[in-house]
């Protein structure tokens, strides 16, 4: 004889079919604040007040944008000076790659920098686009001088006259001296 399996439990039974909708009993007042009524008119009303922006605003946010981009490279500049600093003045391959991106990113986006600020540049920014692009050479140019000193630090830069020995002439003396046995 085989048993039926058990009934399932009642809470089984209740997930598998949904409650009843409660009707709202007006005895019980809304909190402080809200109102079912006025939510929805108000989420409408916002939808319909709200009017496109003037080209002198979305000027003013695209030259705010511009210059978030202009002065980028700035803020990285502490973050590579102490990575600069953490690598080491020695000749490795970590120290190595690091310089060769300190000098790449920057000449990359030296390179680019017409090509960065297109999408921003209107009839509206055209006249204070100038100073924006100078601020972020400038910025690039910064970083290019922290990469000189990292390699300067590392004495990869001919700065010292040992380092032209080949080019300098031998002095000439005025004088010989003669040693004589007597």
């Amino acid at each position: 004889m085989v048993a039926s399996p058990p009934p399932p439990p009642q809470w089984v039974v209740e997930l598998s079919s949904p409650p009843p909708p409660r009707s709202k009993s007006t005895n019980i007042p809304d909190p402080p604040g809200y109102s079912s009524t006025s939510s929805t008119k108000r989420s409408a009303a916002s939808k319909q007040s709200r009017k496109p922006p003037t080209t002198e605003e979305t000027d003013t946010l695209k030259l705010k944008k511009c210059w978030e981009l202009a002065i980028a490279p700035a803020k990285a500049l502490p973050m590579n000076a102490i990575m600069m600093y953490m690598s080491g003045n020695t000749l490795q391959i970590f120290s190595m790659m690091m310089v060769f991106t300190l000098f790449k990113n920057p000449f990359q986006a030296l390179l680019q920098t017409n090509q960065i600020f297109a999408r921003y540049e209107t009839e509206g920014t055209k006249g204070k686009m100038w100073m924006v692009k100078l601020t972020y050479v400038a910025m690039n140019l910064v970083a290019l001088g922290l990469g000189i000193w990292k390699v300067n630090g590392m004495g990869l830069l001919p700065t010292t006259t040992s380092d032209w020995l080949a080019w300098e002439t031998p002095r000439v003396p005025l004088e010989n001296t003669v040693f004589a046995f007597k």
